[in-house]
């Protein structure tokens, strides 16, 4: 089992940054992918982010592109997402979640992930 927490969430003005974290406890966090997803409200919760086990490979869904940035510290058990230019359609619950993943690739779906967090809020005001 690993207990996933994520924290940094907060309203800021379009064009800010703003750095959401993911603390994993419990089994080793080490061998499994992660992945960023956000859930706006009467919107499916959609894929944002995904990083492998070792941080060598990471995918982004189209809009956030360019924007923003994930990446994982082990030795912390810890998953960052570094969001760039935010904008208001950016608004959402952002989760953290964690995959047992061994094919090619990174999932997208979110019936591959396993575990997740509670989520932390992000707002993003015009």
């Amino acid at each position: 089992q690993v207990q996933l927490a994520e924290s940094g969430g907060g309203l800021v003005q379009a064009g800010a940054s703003l750095r959401v974290s993911c603390a994993a406890s419990g089994q080793s966090f080490t061998i499994y992918a992660a992945g960023w997803f956000r859930q706006a409200p009467g919107k499916e919760r959609e894929f944002v982010a995904g990083i492998n086990w070792s941080g060598s490979s990471t995918d982004y869904v189209d809009s956030v592109n360019g924007r923003f940035t994930i990446s994982r510290d082990n030795p912390k058990r810890t998953m960052y997402l570094q969001m760039n230019n935010l904008k208001p359609e950016d608004t959402a619950v952002y989760y953290c979640a964690a995959a047992r993943w061994t094919r090619p690739g990174l999932p997208r779906d979110t019936p591959a992930y396993e575990f997740w967090g509670q989520g932390t809020q992000v707002t993003v005001s015009s």
